[in-house]
């Protein structure tokens, strides 16, 4: 095994490969694809009457555009020179897919939510994701370029702190490492902040599977019913249901035994096709009732399909083959804690799926609403969070040395995240052009 001063001199040694005053370049290839051809390929094997649902989310602003054009910058990131320090990537870890859950001890955490890109990489692919969305965000919030350019130096700034920090702890320290959601409010100094946070929290707290009961279900003949509110929300039909009760089955086997008991103590009730995000709208996706000693007593179970990271083309292969499982290890990888009901399965056709708990006090904090200092510490709060998911699974000793203890790595992210705002603004446009073209068919404010 490798000691701490054989894997700093790695560290170090990736320098020369890629200085860290490089990453502030960015341009685009030569042969860069256009950016609807590759959302129109990514669409070929997606439900087609949710596309339009999909490009209208998209169009409505540079931030929706970038949140759903992760294969477009995954593109643009590979094109690059690279450091060759691999992590687990969470491979979209933008503003938005930073929040709040639950741990299986009832504790409200903040993490990264989202992990269908999930997949290793160079530790600075993620970093100059978090940080384009930083600067996306500052500039649709109406701040300066200035105030932008500190926001995202901030988030740089912070991961760099935290993985510094994490490198000089043993790996249990590392493993144990968390962010208590409560510990935001300490954050903030504003009176209207911390109400805003307070608040956050408070909503978070609220959304569990027995407040969704109330919100998505109605009884008809006596029975609880998920209700219909198309397109977003669509009854499963007979062949969906039948393929579901079968999936529910198959995908006990892969969580744990304890966890298995627990789900034999359910019954299946009802499920219903779902439209989420941004990026994922047109994959396939369900919701699933389940109740356990009463009718009052449910759990809502969200199956979602898992397709290739957007990474995948760009890096070499990765170690599964399921891509539900893929999703399923790369979130119990990186996040501090889990959701007790992670497990995947092959559903129709081949597709691998993955399950999770649709509601387990998750939230998320109000990006759009933020002024410049509260962005700022926000953004902070995800590098430091990124960090911390890096060092689990990459080498937090060698990332630490390449970064040092100067601020030249997080000028050249900060620099990257302006002119890499520039390109998503002209995306955007061309997105927005091909849809009042008529080229796309968009359905907006959906």
């Amino acid at each position: 095994m490798s000691t701490p001063a054989d894997r700093a001199a790695r560290g170090k040694a990736a320098r020369k490969r890629v200085p860290r005053s490089a990453h502030a370049v960015w341009l685009p290839s030569v042969d860069r694809p256009d950016p609807v051809a590759v959302l129109e390929r990514q669409g070929r094997d997606r439900l087609p009457d949710l596309l339009p649902i999909r490009y209208g989310r998209m169009a409505a602003s540079p931030f929706a555009f970038l949140r759903g054009a992760a294969a477009v910058m995954a593109a643009d990131l590979a094109a690059q020179p690279h450091t060759g320090l691999t992590v687990q990537l969470c491979g979209d870890a933008h503003l938005l897919n930073f929040g709040l859950y639950a741990s299986p001890e009832r504790t409200l955490l903040f993490d990264l939510n989202d992990f269908d890109e999930t997949y290793p990489g160079p530790f600075e692919w993620d970093v100059k994701r978090l940080a384009a969305s930083v600067a996306v965000a500052a500039r649709e919030n109406g701040h300066s370029d200035p105030e932008a350019w500190s926001a995202t130096r901030a988030a740089v700034a912070a991961y760099r702190a935290a993985v510094r920090r994490l490198a000089g702890l043993g790996e249990l320290d590392v493993w144990y490492e968390r962010v208590d959601a409560d510990s935001l409010i300490s954050l903030v100094r504003s009176g209207r902040r911390r109400r805003r946070i307070e608040d956050s929290l408070s909503r978070a707290r609220r959304r569990t599977s027995l407040q969704a009961l109330g919100k998505l279900t109605e009884t008809a003949g006596g029975q609880r019913r998920i209700i219909k509110d198309p397109p977003l929300l669509e009854p499963a039909g007979a062949s969906d249901m039948a393929h579901l009760r079968k999936a529910f089955s198959d995908y006990r086997s892969t969580v744990a035994e304890e966890r298995r008991l627990l789900l034999d103590r359910y019954r299946f009730v009802d499920a219903a096709r779902k439209v989420v995000g941004v990026g994922s709208v047109g994959t396939r996706c369900f919701i699933v009732l389940l109740t356990g000693r009463d009718a009052d007593d449910p759990l809502f179970l969200q199956i979602k399909e898992a397709r290739a990271s957007v990474l995948e083309e760009h890096l070499p292969g990765g170690p599964y083959t399921h891509q539900g499982h893929r999703v399923v290890a790369g979130q119990r990888l990186l996040q501090a804690a889990g959701d007790i009901f992670l497990g995947w399965m092959t559903g129709p056709q081949g597709r691998a799926f993955y399950w999770r708990q649709l509601r387990d006090m998750k939230g998320s904090i109000e990006v759009a609403a933020m002024d410049p200092t509260g962005l700022r510490v926000y953004a902070a709060l995800c590098g430091t969070t990124l960090a911390r998911a890096h060092a689990r699974s990459g080498d937090r000793i060698a990332i630490a040395s390449y970064l040092g203890g100067t601020d030249t790595f997080d000028q050249a992210i900060a620099d990257f995240a302006l002119v890499y705002a520039d390109r998503t603004t002209t995306d955007h446009a061309v997105l927005d052009a091909a849809v009042t073209a008529g080229v796309l068919s968009a359905v907006r404010g959906v």
